[in-house]
């Protein structure tokens, strides 16, 4: 097999964590490969529950004090019944993202299914299913084209008239309606009420079913075909969603005029647009790794192995290769942003609600957007917080009387920002603050100041609000957050709570939104005033503290060895390593060497995105043994599925993206401000091979972006860097392994369109 496939001798057994996915953004479907019978899940990026709505309960503010003085007196319990009781969202819950339904194929074929295969193509973004019987070669091809905005599939014979297939569609959806637009099978319906909000949008699937050749009938919900050469079928869905505000969209007509604009093109004609623009994203970035052959292994089998300590670099190459075609397929300019199943759900109340949990999964799913050359691909994220923004000032006013806008831990599609879920998991405001990371390194990776224009009123007005909600913590004198957690961690006491002040997360957090929103204010001479404020805020922030057994402590009290869940998934408080840089070996060693001790503490084992924070944090430590461990437990039967998919479990795509970021992590790092010589617009030290596992001594990446608006290619052999070329515009300051005495060698390179470091 190719190293870009992902591939298996068997079809999957019902299970969406054995199937492939395919998608472009808006539309999705699961591919399952089978033979007699397969099945396509399919999904459309706004289909949710319920519709526009607004959960914030009016007034709310007027508890805040004594919600606050509960906490001052260390009162957490009491402090976590009022908020339930006075402050949470109503409803409850938001609503969940849901499948639209199934494609059917039913075919009838009789004899031994021989010489099986399905795979996966990540270089083409396509699925592949291939078989014998009775001396017939099958092969099924499925692909998502963004261009065309449709699902694709051919169905093939080596032998002429082979082809008999009944194609049908189905949906767990209560109210739906079967029947055909002229010669195309239509079924539409309306999606259902969630938490007492009820269902307002229209939704529609269509399928143009084409053949050569063979006999076709049409019934009241399929559509057969028989004895025919070839078989192609065009899928289109479509919801009535326009914004977060307005339902009034025509799915039909959208769906009708998608297959409109195909008809004249042939599969071969929409399959080599498709390829061209899934190419012009993929083609970008890539990463090669020392190979070992194991690629003629089913990729189940690979997994295994791996995890049983056998070296297969190649098979973490081809794990980021898995989670950029991921990001492409599920996350394109216009799109809803990629949520934690991405976009391929099989339920109507998945795990999770498959929602936006912003208290760091969504974060994790864009962490590699930038420096993986796919910024493109965090632009719907780029939107949402834009609309999060507009809906975020009701709750900043109704919840906390201030300016400016918030959002907690978790939205949906219609941009909820009120807390959610209880108490113990939504009562933390930093879910925006922590987005505007996301703005601001779209600049910083850029360094178009047309990007930091855009970002920044929605910058500001963050950073407003924490200015007016930040109140002084009377034990210290220190401005914090008051009520928030430290998600989703107990705090020790007999009521199980989780309510404070001032955690080290939401500091962390504070610390990158005031410090860039200043910098911003001052690149784009805007609000001097304001960043005076903003200024004087950030200096009375409570700094990290080391807390008795040497770790960087969670909370302002040294809570940690008392904590309930002291191996508990979540490290929020270890933010300033990653995805800040507040905290280095290099810059801040003692915090470096408490961040460390805390890990030790909580231990290597967790959940697949929890897993895959780890990675990074360890490649950030500059420790490529244990960047290389939590590597090999990430890619191990227990956290990654057989099609590739992160098992939280169950399946959450954050630890696909995660993982493959603390990949590039282990190689590439551009995340420390210079100290020196710094130039007004702030370059970065670029680390090379700051953590390189020892499998992977040899290797190659083409097309890293960095902070800074610099682009790198690079290869090394035998842990030694062998060339490696910058593009840009300006200077910049790099820290590799000097390639004959392997010390760590720092010196500035004078970027003109391109430099060879080692020239």
């Amino acid at each position: 097999m190719e190293p870009s496939q992902i591939w298996s001798e068997r079809p999957a057994q019902d299970a969406m964590t054995e199937a492939y996915p395919v998608g472009n953004g808006h539309l999705g479907a699961m591919v399952f490969g089978g033979t007699n019978r397969e099945r396509l899940v399919l999904c459309q990026d706004t289909l949710y529950a319920g519709g526009p709505y607004d959960p914030n309960r009016p007034g709310a503010h007027v508890e805040l004090g004594a919600i606050r003085d509960l906490v001052f007196k260390g009162q957490s319990g009491a402090a976590r019944r009022l908020i339930d009781e006075k402050f949470m969202a109503e409803p409850l819950r938001q609503m969940p993202y849901q499948t639209l339904g199934n494609l059917e194929l039913d075919f009838s074929l009789e004899g031994e299914v021989t010489e099986y295969r399905r795979w996966l193509d990540l270089a083409e973004a396509t699925t592949v299913t291939t078989f014998s019987v009775a001396g017939i070669e099958y092969r099924r091809e499925v692909f998502a084209s963004n261009p065309a905005g449709v699902i694709a599939i051919r169905l093939s014979a080596s032998r002429k008239r082979s082809i008999t297939v009944r194609v049908g569609l189905s949906t767990p959806h209560l109210r739906f309606d079967h029947g055909m637009e002229g010669d195309v099978l239509e079924m539409t319906g309306e999606n259902g009420a969630a938490e007492g909000i009820p269902g307002q949008l229209r939704w529609a699937a269509h399928a143009e079913v084409r053949a050569k050749g063979g006999i076709r009938r049409t019934g009241q919900d399929s559509v057969s075909i028989e004895n025919a050469d070839e078989v192609v079928i065009l899928v289109a869905l479509s919801t009535s969603h326009v914004n977060y505000e307005d339902v009034s969209g025509d799915p039909v007509a959208k769906n009708l005029a998608a297959l409109a604009k195909q008809r004249k093109r042939s599969f071969a004609q929409i399959r080599q647009m498709h390829v061209a623009d899934y190419g012009r994203l993929a083609k970008r970035f890539e990463l090669k790794l020392t190979e070992d052959g194991d690629m003629d292994l089913p990729t189940q089998a690979r997994v295994q192995r791996f995890s049983e300590g056998h070296p297969d670099a190649g098979l973490v190459a081809l794990y980021v290769r898995f989670a950029r075609y991921l990001l492409i397929s599920c996350s394109r300019p216009g799109s809803q942003p990629a949520n934690l199943q991405g976009l391929w759900v099989d339920s109507l109340s998945p795990a999770w609600g498959s929602k936006y949990t912003i208290n760091i999964n969504t974060e994790m799913n864009y962490w590699l957007a930038e420096p993986m050359n796919l910024a493109e691909c965090a632009a719907p994220l780029h939107e949402m917080v834009q609309d999060l923004a507009v809906t975020g000032q009701r709750s900043a006013r109704e919840l906390y009387d201030a300016p400016g806008w918030v959002t907690h831990h978790n939205t949906d599609l219609w941009r909820a920002t009120a807390p959610i879920d209880g108490a113990f998991w939504g009562m933390w405001p930093m879910g925006g603050a922590w987005l505007c990371a996301h703005l601001w390194d779209r600049y910083d990776f850029s360094r178009n100041l047309d990007d930091l224009r855009a970002a920044y009123t929605t910058m500001r007005e963050a950073a407003r609000f924490f200015l007016s909600a930040l109140v002084v913590d009377p034990r210290t004198g220190y401005l914090v957050t008051c009520p928030s957690i430290s998600p989703e961690n107990t705090i020790p006491g007999p009521d199980g709570s989780s309510i404070v002040a001032g955690t080290e997360m939401d500091n962390a957090i504070l610390r990158d939104l005031f410090d860039r929103t200043a910098e911003a204010s001052e690149l784009l001479n805007k609000d001097p005033e304001l960043r005076q404020e903003i200024r004087a805020a950030r200096a009375r922030l409570r700094p990290q503290q080391i807390g008795k057994a040497g770790q960087l402590q969670e909370w302002a009290e040294d809570w940690d060895l008392e904590a309930p869940e002291r191996t508990h998934r979540h490290v929020s408080h270890l933010f300033g390593l990653h995805p800040s840089h507040q905290i280095s070996p290099l810059a801040t060693p003692e915090l470096a060497t408490a961040v460390r001790k805390t890990l030790e503490l909580r231990g290597d084992d967790g959940t697949g995105w929890s897993l895959a924070w780890k990675i990074n944090f360890w490649a950030r430590l500059h420790d490529a043994k244990k960047t290389e461990r939590l590597v090999r437990m990430l890619l191990s039967p227990e956290r990654t599925y057989p099609n590739f998919f992160d098992a939280h479990p169950p399946f959450q795509i954050d630890g696909n993206f995660g993982g493959a970021n603390g990949v590039l992590e282990a190689l590439v790092q551009s995340h420390l401000p210079v100290t020196t010589e710094k130039p007004k617009d702030g370059p970065c030290l670029v680390h090379l091979l700051p953590a390189l596992p020892s499998e992977w001594s040899s290797g190659s990446v083409r097309g890293v972006r960095l902070r800074g608006g610099f682009s790198l290619d690079m290869a090394w052999e035998a842990g030694r860097i062998a060339r490696c070329t910058l593009r840009g515009r300006g200077r910049v300051r790099v820290r590799y392994p000097d390639p004959v005495t392997d010390e760590a060698v720092e010196r500035w390179v004078r970027v003109n369109g391109r430099a060879e470091l080692l020239d």
